[in-house]
């Protein structure tokens, strides 16, 4: 992932940020994560950010290992979660493009509000592809700014302060992409907000390429 700069100097101040986007979405998304993944023996989570949905999910599966690739995110990602006492996560720098476990490692793969944030959005479906394994479910809600009038505005909005934003979907935007890398899709609900955030949890339909 480029734009790393931009996180590095943001985490500090990223969960007010996010909180204020997703005020209205975030319980809904949160309760939904943590049945989405209940019970699954070993997860991956890919953009953990400061450990919002992290701390949500872990209470619901065996093991996680949560990644980010900016140093400033995982260190509040590991303050969250020693605070919380989990004692089943793992926090990791680690980049989306170069995810550093072997392949078909783990039975579900998180990937939370970031799918919008990648400039190369299907080397990044390959990527979590590759430590799929066979059968695991890939749950990635993503903000859609292009889905209202109005946050199509808050977006345009954001990118003025430099927000390195690589994509605007909306729903259906995002529908089509999974449909190209080959996931399908499984569960979707659309959670409305400032920027509505599509709730996805899906499949992935044939083995990577290598």
């Amino acid at each position: 992932m480029s734009d790393k700069g931009y996180w590095e100097r943001h985490a500090r101040n990223y969960d007010a940020s996010l909180r204020w986007v997703l005020g209205r979405p975030l319980p809904r998304m949160l309760h939904l994560a943590s049945e989405a993944v209940r019970g699954r023996e070993k997860m991956l989570e890919v953009a953990a950010g400061t450990g919002i949905v992290t701390a949500a999910i872990a209470r619901t599966s065996r093991s996680i290992i949560a990644t980010d690739y900016a140093a400033a995110m995982v260190e509040s990602l590991k303050r969250r979660i020693q605070e919380a006492e989990l004692e089943n996560v793992t926090c990791e720098q680690a980049d989306i493009y170069a995810l550093p476990y072997p392949e078909g490692e783990f039975d579900a793969v998180v990937a939370a509000n970031v799918l919008h944030l990648v400039p190369n959005l299907a080397e990044a479906f390959h990527a979590i592809r590759k430590v799929a394994a066979p059968g695991a479910i890939l749950v990635a809600p993503t903000f859609c700014h292009d889905q209202t009038k109005s946050s199509w505005l808050v977006s345009r909005l954001l990118a003025l302060t430099g927000f390195p934003g690589h994509r605007r979907f909306t729903a259906q935007s995002l529908r089509d992409a999974f449909e190209q890398a080959g996931v399908r899709i499984t569960q979707f609900e659309l959670l409305p907000g400032l920027i509505p955030v599509a709730f996805v949890v899906g499949n992935f339909m044939s083995p990577p390429q290598t």
